[in-house]
């Protein structure tokens, strides 16, 4: 299931789609891609000598990469052969809501049992997969995954990457920190161990002449990732939901926790060796990280190269003009109380209970963070298009489902419900912040 060849991605433009994977099968459809998949107790060196007793999934950190075709049915029964009861989130994609692995639209799968996720991918993309169930310390010890969803048609390019910017909060000898207190409930979790596909600052490797496509996935608990390639050009292609209109050139790209970047790199010099970093960023913590490597990249032998990108990847029609008049407020706060010591609040309370959403209802939200920290806002199960950020317009056009709030900003973010009734839920994607109150549930009716 690793992925190593070429990524085909469709040109399609975002319909809304009826998800008619919940209902019956269709006798005339190809059959369902199966996977099995557990979480069991894993040991996994991150580095020579440093192994950290975690989980995994199928016994490796990251989980095995999940390979769909868009449009086409796939089905993975999951075992959890953990002692406490988890599931498991499918972050980014368009499932149904009986399918989306949340404790709102499912019970927790108990030690030894054995539940199916089934659904149909209707967006090509990279996606990831995690559970949803004290996930403050699941997530931490191991358990998430890459779900890749292939398209028909996409940029050709010599090479194709999954890396799965991860980091750990562990000694020397591997041994994870005690969880809780007051500055991870503050500042959410991060660690001094970075990691890129479960090791160490790995050295990874292209040849001079050749374009790769990195497909980038940050699954840390609260870190956030202003990624660098030693302040070389790349080309972003693809954000949360897929393609992005035209190449955007870049050195440096934010990516909060839970977000996703998909990246051309390259053509380099043989000989050549770039730094893959974090750049400083201030997000308000009460621990400051400056830059801070993740990995090395080596230059190797020249290659003669295939790749072909076109200048246009995708068309994405505007939901709405930037200055629609919003149909909804959420408010991300977070307040002291004598009970919790600090409470992260949506619209004043923790764990907000929102009002419903009508299926095809076109939904202006301006999203504000109150608070003098960033937060990551997080929509299960829909994709939007970011309209603002404090009434200017983003650098370029996209299908989202993570965007950072800087403190004190209103981000206005648009997006259609499709017919997939149920309960969903938003919330900040640092893990502590979210167990602390920082999200909100709404029933989606017809």
């Amino acid at each position: 299931m690793k992925a190593n060849h070429h990524s085909h991605h469709a040109l399609h433009t975002f319909t809304p789609d009826p998800m008619e994977a919940a209902a019956a099968p269709d006798p005339s459809a190809p059959p369902a891609v199966r996977i099995a998949l557990e979480a069991k107790a894993t040991n996994w060196e991150v580095s020579p000598g440093v192994t950290i007793s975690g989980y995994g999934y199928n016994g490796q950190v990251p989980g095995p990469v999940i390979e769909a075709t868009q449009g086409e049915p796939i089905e993975i029964a999951f075992t959890n052969n953990l002692s406490e009861p988890t599931l498991i989130h499918w972050h980014g994609l368009r499932v149904p809501a009986a399918m989306d692995g949340t404790q709102a639209t499912q019970r927790p799968v108990a030690p030894g049992e054995t539940f199916v996720y089934r659904f149909t991918p209707p967006d090509a993309g990279t996606f990831w997969y995690h559970p949803h169930a004290n996930e403050t310390e699941q997530l931490e010890k191991g358990l998430y995954g890459a779900f890749i969803v292939r398209g028909a048609d996409e940029p050709v390019v010599d090479r194709e990457q999954i890396l799965v910017f991860d980091d750990v909060d562990a000694d020397k000898q591997g041994r994870l920190s005690k969880f809780g207190g007051f500055r991870e409930r503050h500042d959410g979790r991060e660690g001094d161990i970075r990691l890129i596909n479960g090791k160490a600052e790995p050295e990874l490797t292209i040849a001079a002449g050749q374009v790769e496509r990195w497909r980038i996935i940050n699954a840390s608990s609260a870190r956030y990732i202003r990624l660098s390639l030693g302040g070389a050009t790349f080309r972003i292609i693809g954000t949360d939901g897929g393609l992005i209109e035209a190449p955007v050139e870049a050195t440096e790209v934010l990516l909060p926790t839970a977000d996703r970047v998909d990246i051309l790199v390259g053509p380099l010099e043989e000989g050549q060796t770039l730094s893959i970093d974090s750049l400083r960023y201030l997000r308000s913590t009460m621990k400051v990280r400056g830059k801070e490597r993740f990995g090395t990249l080596k230059v190797g032998p020249a290659k003669p190269s295939i790749a072909s990108i076109p200048s246009r990847l995708r068309t994405i029609e505007p939901l709405a003009p930037i200055d629609a008049t919003p149909t909804r407020n959420v408010k991300f706060s977070v307040g002291l109380s004598l009970r919790n010591i600090i409470d992260f609040n949506v619209n004043g309370e923790t764990h907000h209970t929102d009002k419903p959403v009508k299926v095809g209802e076109l939904q202006i939200w301006d999203v504000e963070n109150a608070s003098l920290m960033d937060h990551p806002f997080h929509l299960h199960g829909f994709f939007f298009q970011v309209l603002s950020i404090d009434g200017k317009a983003p650098a370029f056009r996209s299908w989202e489902d993570v965007v950072n709030l800087p403190p004190r900003t209103t981000v206005k973010i648009a997006w259609i419900p499709e017919d997939r009734p149920g309960k969903w839920m938003y919330h900040c994607h640092i893990l502590e912040h979210h167990e602390a109150g920082m999200m909100g549930h709404f029933d989606l009716v017809r």
